[in-house]
């Protein structure tokens, strides 16, 4: 008898914990299928570090084929889910179609870019969820900075050194507090450097505060070292329109900049809404063994999915990598069961606390709900990163090493250019926009 055939559809947080569960539990026993655009599993915590050059690219990388010994990877991206006739549609990375027929399918499709109605943000702004997106930052805020030493013209060189982020959550924290270090350290090294302004940071966020999701005594310690840094900390303030000379916020005033990075948040992929199932605020609604109700054969999670919060009874999981990786573990296990090995269980999930590297030796971090801060925050940050990856462990940690020891390298790559990498796009490695505005 042929083998049951289980496809996965993504590989991000809770996609590459399924497949690893699986491999683990059924070996042998089933195809286990994992659809993704990409060869690699990302570890999206770490991306702010390679927009600023601590880490190189391919270390927040994790091999799928390398590491899921027992999965076979197909490469291409889910654009159509068939209920009925149980297949999964896909476009390969070289523009061909194909299908892939299913027993069990498990969503994990995960997210992208939440866009406002914001005139300019799409033409005008950088996003900030794939590899791409972070070589391509390094290179554009190197470039801003040699332009901005470079020019005799006082108000375009202001402009240049100019720097706006929107979204003071989790990953714009990240991104303004290691970017003001970096543009600082290039500022350093320009001998070009005459009369320029020192860099410019903005962070901006209509929410009261900092990390509205995270613990205030969170929010408080890094809004300190936001401040201290000399970043522009503007809460209650968002964006009303871009434009390539600058952006103008909703109380009127004029920022001139060539530098919008835009990290706002997320939505479920587009294919949530297409496969026809129930949907909460655009996830997929699912029980708490993480099936699709009616259908035995579907199950999904991470940020595809409306996952019930067993500890808040009518509420459901945030969005955030530490559920879509228990999710996907727990998945796993449920799709086991479902095929004979183990026995299922629901989704109950411990809050083992947040961190944020604030950069250099700064952090911010509640583990086991103890608030930290400063040198310790910091360190125990990095110590979650290093437990939590899959892979490329001693690397990350050698290239932290390597950082503390010697300065970075101030020089364009010059590898991904603007139109590869539009805010709009769900897959920056597969989307390409030719003739899109480079928003230089």
């Amino acid at each position: 008898m042929s083998r049951e055939r289980v496809v996965i559809v993504g590989a991000g947080f809770a996609g590459y914990q399924t497949a690893r569960t699986l491999s683990r539990l059924l070996g042998d026993k089933a195809e286990i299928v994992l659809l993704n655009p990409t060869d690699y599993f990302l570890y999206l915590p770490l991306l702010p570090q390679v927009a600023v050059g601590i880490l190189e690219p391919r270390r927040v990388t994790v091999s799928l084929t390398g590491t899921l010994r027992r999965t076979r990877l197909v490469l291409g991206e889910a654009d159509r889910v068939d209920l009925e006739s149980r297949r999964v549609g896909y476009v390969d990375p070289e523009g061909g179609r194909g299908e892939l027929a299913y027993d069990r399918l498990v969503l994990t499709v995960g997210s992208v870019n939440k866009l406002l109605p914001i005139p300019g943000v799409a033409e005008y702004a950088h996003g900030f969820r794939g590899l791409p997106e972070a070589i391509y930052l390094r290179d554009h805020i190197t470039r801003q900075v040699e332009l901005a030493g470079a020019t005799d013209d006082r108000a375009q060189g202001a402009a240049r050194a100019t720097f706006v982020v929107v979204g003071a959550g989790y990953t714009g924290t990240e991104v303004a507090a290691q970017g003001k270090l970096f543009t600082d350290s290039l500022v350093s090294e320009q001998t070009v450097w005459r009369h320029g302004p020192r860099p410019r940071w903005l962070l901006l966020d209509i929410a009261p505060r900092v990390l509205p999701e995270l613990d205030p005594r969170l929010s408080v310690t890094a809004d300190r070292v936001l401040r201290r840094r000399g970043i522009e900390v503007r809460t209650g303030t968002s964006v009303r329109e871009a434009t390539p000379a600058g952006v103008t916020l909703d109380n009127g005033e004029f920022v001139a900049t060539r530098t919008l990075v835009w990290c706002v948040g997320v939505r479920p992929d587009p294919l949530v809404s297409e496969v026809g199932l129930p949907l909460e605020r655009g996830r997929l609604l699912v029980d708490a063994w993480l099936n699709v109700p009616d259908h035995p054969e579907v199950f999904a999670c991470g940020d595809a999915a409306a996952v019930p919060d067993l500890t808040r009874p009518g509420e459901y999981t945030p969005m955030t990598a530490q559920h879509a990786g228990r999710q996907g573990k727990t998945a796993g296990r449920n799709v086991a069961a479902s095929l004979g090995v183990g026995e299922r269980q629901t989704y109950q999930h411990n809050d083992l606390g947040f961190v944020v590297d604030l950069g250099g030796v700064k952090g911010a971090a509640n583990p086991l709900g103890v608030p930290l801060s400063g040198l310790l925050a910091g360190a125990v940050t990095r110590g979650y990163h290093l437990a939590a990856m899959p892979g490329n462990r001693l690397r990350v940690a050698a290239d932290w090493l390597l950082d503390a020891m010697s300065p970075r390298q101030a020089v364009q790559l010059g590898m991904v250019r603007s139109p590869a990498v539009p805010l709009e796009s769900s897959s920056p490695e597969l989307s390409r926009t030719p003739g899109a505005p480079d928003k230089e």
